[in-house]
């Protein structure tokens, strides 16, 4: 009866984890019946924190909606066509870049694995406590424009302002206007004191300055996200085509 008691309060507070590592205590007694109360309670201690790790975790991965949820780094294809060096991914890994707020483009040909490689990124930070959030660029405009329209604007800016990482996919895919220029510098104006942004594109970089198709606009826009962004291009064959066994 004080067993199911003891479980019952641990479940009122939340403990869900210390409830399972008491439970399985209970159930198999031979392997920590030896131990020193301090050191089984610390067992049960340790599973609640772990616990609320993987709990948050998942969390961060629900939230940052990533296209690829389950690409993660380890699965990272190294080869020397790619333009994927080991030494950068590892480097990236570490999560310094988010913590030191820069940012990385990811560009090269469509199939080569760019949005692929970002959710591997962005899983690997939700994996360290980080959150972020993965949105196609024109989604993002339209989404923006739809808050001009309610006057939740602002606070749409707001919300995106505190991730650690904005993710825009498929960036420079369609042509832009006035009000998605302005609507963009808002965004990344918002991120430049600490925050990152990973964009991937289909075009190289240095052709984003005429695509913007506006001087000023332009120049404030890729200070934003080039000055101190991490630059992948990737190359090698469209791994769609590989996939499904095309030439």
């Amino acid at each position: 009866m004080l067993i199911e008691h003891i479980l019952s309060v641990l479940r009122q507070l939340k403990l869900d984890g210390m409830a399972r590592a008491f439970q399985e205590q209970v159930e198999q007694p031979g392997t920590v019946s030896d131990l020193p109360f301090d050191e089984r309670f610390g067992i049960i201690a340790d599973r609640e924190l772990n616990h609320r790790d993987s709990r948050r975790v998942e969390r961060l991965l629900k939230n940052a909606k990533l296209k690829f949820p389950s690409a993660c780094i380890e699965d990272i294809e190294y080869h020397a066509s790619r333009g994927v060096e080991r030494s950068v991914i590892k480097s990236l890994a570490t999560g310094d870049w988010i913590r030191h707020g820069q940012s990385i483009t990811l560009t090269g040909s469509t199939g080569v694995g760019k949005t692929w490689l970002a959710c591997a990124l962005c899983h690997q930070a939700c994996r360290q406590g980080f959150s972020a959030l993965y949105v196609r660029a024109s989604r993002l405009f339209e989404e923006l424009r739809i808050a001009h329209g309610d006057g939740s604007f602002q606070r749409r800016l707001s919300t995106l302002a505190k991730l650690d990482i904005l993710f825009i996919d498929d960036f420079a895919l369609a042509p832009i206007g006035a009000a998605e220029r302005n609507d963009l510098l808002e965004v990344l104006d918002d991120r430049i004191a600490g925050r990152s942004t990973i964009i991937t594109s289909q075009r190289p970089t240095k052709t984003w300055h005429e695509y913007l198709n506006e001087p000023t606009v332009a120049d404030a826009i890729l200070d934003r996200i080039l000055h101190r962004a991490h630059k992948l291009v990737l190359g090698g064959e469209s791994r769609r085509k590989r996939e499904s066994g095309k030439e």
